[in-house]
């Protein structure tokens, strides 16, 4: 579960560091890209770290 959680962090802020560079090299599907990143980010990423971390208390 701990690997996972980072494997999964590592994959959502990497989809969101390529749109934020597509977005600043006006590249096409920049938006798209970063909002994938925002959503694995703030809705599967971190509801698994706080979880990992309310279970391990």
């Amino acid at each position: 579960m701990k690997k996972s959680v980072y494997v999964l962090g590592i994959i959502a802020l990497f989809i969101l560091s390529t749109g934020l560079m597509f977005k600043s090299m006006h590249w096409p599907f920049a938006g798209i890209i970063t909002v994938v990143g925002f959503v694995l980010f703030n809705f599967m990423f971190l509801p698994t770290l706080f979880y990992k971390l309310y279970k391990s208390n």
